[in-house]
């Protein structure tokens, strides 16, 4: 129950951004985290890997009767993001759009619609928007086509110029509009899942191949008493993906030293899940729902849009494992619950932001608290199951506090 050394292995979404913005954003957070409880957590600076794939840091947090030190691992893929979003937008319009008719035809969008129709509504988005901007471009083209045409123009050279405006026009939306529709970026995601679930990713797999073996590494080695392995996002299938290889490299993975948990945190588990190639990924997902040496929590909120709400990881894939089903546990996490009604009045509609809330500090105390999950001084197992009691730990005045520890410490009823 009681953390005195944790190891974080986090796996972040889809994201162009890397190391840099994301020690950023981790050490500004870490801030606003400490300030709301009353600590003075101190980071270090990162260090990075032989090969440039791992960054690390450390952080050490004091509390009132405890101290925990925290060796924090953000794995990168970022480069992979960007070079999927350096193809030219002439091929991944028509390429997304092709994989959004065949999502279609196959039944799978209805899929989503049943899972969780926000989440279907999401990725219909870049589609809509492109309609948008072909509509907005036809207008001028029409307008363009009417004017040169009241200027006596003959007819093919003023059609000629109105097709030549409406593709200028389309090319200056899609391409200045970009910073604001995220339109391009979202199309390239759909066609980076749909090509991993087809198996058609081998600079991915070979990167997913690499961070299973430095799990597998630390978890032979580390003197930790936690290994927390965080999944954000797209970095939850990916996540599955890594702890699943991890296993089979040592099966004896959650059974060292460290208890491992597997946090997925604004889950999409179904975009990859969902299509039929996928098989191996389901299987993973059968072993993950049977492994006893694993505690396997997925976070999951009705206010992001990104994640699939409300979702069981196993059941919703078609799976069954019967009575020997450990995983995961779903949690549900009211966003509006971590945040001031103020705040989040101000980005509640800004879907990116929700999203990144999970993995961002409270401004109210809760049993969620991603810093608390990486900083703390409880397990991540006994957090979940005892929301109320980690409450009392990080909140209560001294006898609550010894009251929640002595009520975790207390041993397990014999069956």
């Amino acid at each position: 129950m009681r953390i005195a050394r944790r190891h974080v292995i986090f796996l972040q979404g889809y994201d162009p951004r890397g190391r840099a913005a994301y020690y950023r954003m981790f050490r500004g957070e870490l801030r606003k985290f400490g300030a709301l409880y009353g600590l003075a957590p101190r980071i270090g600076r990162p260090e990075v890997s032989p090969d440039d794939l791992v960054a690390s840091w450390t952080i050490d947090t004091e509390g009132e009767g405890w101290r925990t030190h925290t060796t924090y691992d953000f794995l990168r893929w970022e480069d992979l993001v960007q070079r999927d979003r350096n193809v030219p937008a002439w091929r991944t319009i028509p390429h997304a759009l092709a994989i959004y008719g065949w999502l279609i035809v196959r039944g799978i969008l209805f899929r989503f619609i049943k899972a969780h129709w926000r989440f279907a509504a999401f990725i219909s988005y870049p589609y809509v928007a492109l309609l948008a901007e072909i509509l907005a471009a036809a207008g001028i083209g029409f307008a363009a086509h009417a004017a040169l045409a009241a200027l006596g123009l003959p007819g093919i050279v003023s059609a000629a110029l109105a097709i030549a405006a409406f593709a200028a026009t389309l090319a200056g939306l899609v391409v200045k509009g970009e910073p604001y529709t995220y339109m391009l970026y979202l199309m390239a995601d759909t066609i980076f899942t749909y090509q991993f679930a087809h198996g058609r990713r081998p600079d991915w797999n070979e990167r997913v191949a690499r961070f299973a073996s430095h799990l597998a590494d630390v978890a032979r080695t580390t003197d930790a008493d936690e290994l927390v392995v965080v999944g954000h996002s797209s970095g939850s299938f990916l996540g599955v993906e890594i702890v699943a290889r991890a296993l089979e490299i040592d099966p004896d993975l959650g059974r060292r030293h460290a208890r491992i948990a597997f946090l997925t945190v604004g889950g999409n588990l179904p975009i990859v899940g969902f299509l039929p190639p996928a098989r191996t990924f389901r299987d993973h997902l059968r072993r993950l729902a049977v492994e006893p040496s694993i505690d396997w929590i997925d976070c999951q909120s009705r206010k992001d849009v990104m994640n699939f709400f409300p979702f069981d990881p196993i059941a919703g894939h078609g799976l069954d494992v019967g009575t020997a089903r450990r995983n995961p546990h779903v949690a549900i996490v009211r966003l509006r619950d971590l945040i001031t009604p103020a705040r989040y009045n101000l980005f509640r509609w800004q879907f990116f932001r929700v999203h990144f809330q999970f993995v961002m500090a409270n401004d109210r105390a809760n049993a969620y608290d991603f810093f608390m999950i990486v900083c703390g001084p409880l397990s991540l197992a006994a957090r979940m199951a005892q929301p109320e009691l980690a409450l009392a730990i990080a909140t209560g005045d001294e006898a609550a506090r010894m009251a929640a520890w002595d009520a975790l410490d207390a041993p397990a009823p014999a069956e």
